[in-house]
């Protein structure tokens, strides 16, 4: 099936739909069984798309997984109740103490506090590096170096990673390796295609689309789905089959979607990199955004989330800027029908690393470009800036 075709029919067998156009709403924690041998049964295929019990999913979480596989390439998906969660649900899984991690220097945040606090006290050293190092991060690899952290673009700064080359090198070396796929969402990147052994979604975001239910996923392959699989039940993670219903149903339009996150974010993308007050705008699919190349290689699109430098700016400006704006709504998390914006000083920004030398003096503002009309967006950016300039 072509792309788009799969957005419409993943996760709809009869199996799980049973004559209706969209699977039903299962809810459950006890499964009762007929007898003795009926139970035996399903405690034996417990592993597989059975009822046994609700914290191992009903046919709602079935239908959901068949849909993250189909899309991503995975084998097996594990359900999470956020995006945080599936981050640490997937490390947790493959790491013990006296391991060693690596993980890009322009992480998420909430993922860079677990390495330094949680995974640190279990015994678990992680070692941060360049986005942009590529091939090079051998050099970095220890004996005890289990597993290799991705997440390309990155966080607020949005460098793009040369994924094929790490994974080459990881396998190369017997780590496993991570990516963090929220930024292309399943329509835009095929990380089993690049060597990703797990791709990790914070489904909150594009998958399901309108900020309203929290959730995430780990997808993986055959070789490492056991373990992932095993492990996560026993942190006790699971997932609401209504939240559920609500990401199968976001899946739905998800290629639409993208398709005017995207048209809409390069209008404003281009617009912001003609200004004089704009140092350059971080979008992946422009030119000024390190790592583009990479971008032009493994991507087949982008989104609506991109950041943009500007010359000058301080404190005040910023917050002038954004307590004004009219359409762009002050908030964490993307991905959702609403634009989005934050600002950050430098201090901010080179605060969130450890190895690399944030060089930029002005401040950077992250957006996420919704699915409003681009001229109301335009003209509200050009208020706020006009708002910023004047305390300068």
């Amino acid at each position: 099936m072509k792309k788009d075709t799969k957005f419409v029919a993943s996760g709809r067998s009869k199996e799980w739909t049973r004559g209706a156009v969209n699977p039903a709403v299962v809810r459950a924690s006890t499964v009762v069984f007929d007898s003795v041998s009926e139970m035996k049964k399903a405690t034996q295929q417990r592993h597989s798309k059975t009822l046994f019990y609700g914290r191992r999913g009903t046919s709602t979480a079935f239908a959901f997984q068949d849909a993250m596989n189909e899309l991503e390439g995975g084998v097996g998906c594990a359900l999470y109740p956020s995006g945080t969660a599936a981050i640490s649900g997937s490390l947790l899984s493959f790491l013990q103490a006296g391991d060693h991690l690596l993980v890009v220097d322009n992480v998420y945040e909430p993922t860079r506090d677990l390495c330094d606090t949680l995974l640190s006290r279990y015994g678990i050293e992680t070692t941060y590096y360049d986005p942009l190092i590529g091939a090079d991060i051998e050099a970095l690899i220890q004996p005890n170096t289990k597993v290799i952290y991705l997440e390309s673009p990155g966080s607020l700064t949005m460098e793009v990673q040369d994924v094929p080359a790490i994974t080459h090198v990881a396998r190369a070396h017997g780590i496993l390796t991570m990516l963090d796929n929220t930024w292309a969402s399943p329509v835009n990147l095929q990380p089993f295609e690049l060597g990703v052994d797990v791709s990790i979604q914070a489904a909150t975001k594009y998958v399901v689309g309108h900020s309203d239910v929290m959730l995430g996923t780990a997808t993986t392959t055959a070789e490492h789905w056991d373990q992932l699989r095993e492990n996560s039940y026993l942190l006790g993670q699971c997932t609401s089959p209504d939240d559920l219903y609500l990401a199968l149903r976001g899946i739905r339009t998800l290629g639409v979607r993208m398709k005017q996150h995207q048209k809409n974010a390069l209008e404003l993308a281009y617009w912001l990199a003609k200004r004089a007050d704009v140092d350059h705008v971080r979008h992946p699919a422009l030119a000024t955004c390190p790592g583009h190349e990479h971008f032009i290689r493994d991507f087949s699109g982008s989104n609506g989330l991109f950041s943009f430098v500007l010359k000058k700016g301080n404190q005040a400006g910023i917050n002038a800027m954004l307590d004004g704006m009219e359409h762009f709504k002050i908030g964490f998390s993307w991905g959702g029908f609403e634009s989005l914006i934050l600002g950050h000083m430098p201090e901010h920004i080179a605060h969130l690393r450890s190895v690399t030398d944030w060089q930029q003096t002005g401040p950077l503002i992250r957006v996420h470009i919704g699915l409003e009309d681009t001229q109301d967006l335009i003209e509200d950016l050009d208020r706020g800036l006009a708002r910023l300039a004047e305390h300068l």
